[in-house]
């Protein structure tokens, strides 16, 4: 049984439904006037298709792709009627997803012979990272699992209260220390308090900075090595966090964190409340890294496991 069940699937379906209507409305209207007067699918269309994805953030590499292969089709099939474009892209999109290791998972599974399950949280400040945490952190608690939190942004107070206020919500406890500590020490503190307890999942938030890639990059290698000590091969997962309504910005993000951490999935938030939810199909295409969860509400159940079908099946509508 995956670890997210509890959750009905209607309610998920609904969720992701209701998160994606802006992005949803949005891209086919921008479809519906690409084609406009044309009865089939020629080079005009295709470069207005371009234009279409490139503008709803799905990136310029990831794009291109996609239009070589319905290039492709059109050269094979002779004459390819507007009205399919619908399907083609939805079937075009998830065999890209595919392709890119981007699986139907169910987000986080704890193996029960390597506890605690250690996840580290990087990405910028404002992107969602703590509230992202404490919705995590919910899940996992509801799914029967003893929870650590590890308040390691120390060089913000309110990262420090905000994520104090997530685990008093949902009742599990945060290891920290005063203002300006070394994030390193409060990391070693949080993993040793939780190998101590028995605990079966640890989180860790960090300092969300990028003025300075090589200091980023030396922080984080320092909080890993130190976690290394208490778990070997420790942490399990890097998660990088994104605010998908940033669009290319999370693009941007996304290069900068890969390039100085090793990161191992990402989570996309805020898509509610955007049109740019494009962006989650251009960064599991280019990245090649897991989008394990993304964000579709403020409430502590709105993070959602990413499953590459209903995504593709929502944004396009299931009946399509």
């Amino acid at each position: 049984m995956g670890l997210f069940n509890f959750f009905s699937k209607k309610k998920n379906k609904e969720t992701l439904d209701n998160g994606l209507s802006k992005t949803k409305e949005s891209f086919f209207g921008k479809i519906s006037r690409a084609i406009a007067g044309k009865s089939k699918v020629d080079d005009e269309v295709l470069d207005n298709l371009e234009e279409v994805l490139i503008t709803s953030d799905v990136g310029v590499d990831t794009t291109l792709e996609i239009i070589k292969r319905i290039e492709e089709r059109v050269a094979r099939d002779k004459y390819m009627n507007t009205s399919e474009l619908n399907n083609i892209l939805r079937e075009e999109i998830t065999n890209l997803l595919t392709e890119n290791n981007t699986e139907d998972i169910n987000g986080f599974e704890v193996p029960q012979d390597k506890k605690p399950y250690v996840i580290l949280v990087v990405g910028v400040n404002g992107v969602g990272k703590t509230t992202t945490i404490g919705k995590l952190a919910y899940q996992f608690k509801e799914a029967g699992n003893k929870v650590y939190l590890g308040a390691a942004d120390t060089f913000r107070a309110a990262a420090v209260e905000q994520i104090s206020i997530w685990g008093e919500r949902i009742g599990v406890p945060v290891v920290k220390q005063k203002m300006g500590s070394d994030p390193a020490s409060v990391a070693f503190d949080t993993v040793k308090s939780a190998v101590a307890n028995n605990a079966d999942v640890v989180i860790i938030d960090t300092a969300g900075r990028l003025h300075n890639k090589v200091g980023l990059m030396n922080e984080l290698t320092k909080i890993r090595n130190v976690i290394g000590k208490v778990i070997p091969n420790g942490p399990t997962e890097v998660m990088l966090v994104l605010d998908g309504s940033t669009g290319q910005n999370a693009f941007e993000q996304a290069k900068q964190f890969t390039a100085a951490t090793d990161v191992t999935s990402m989570a996309i938030t805020k898509l509610d409340g955007t049109a740019k939810g494009g962006v989650v199909i251009g960064i599991s295409h280019e990245f090649k890294i897991p989008v394990k969860y993304i964000g579709l509400g403020e409430h502590k159940e709105d993070l959602q496991p990413f499953n590459r079908r209903e995504f593709v099946n929502s944004l396009f509508g299931n009946n399509a």
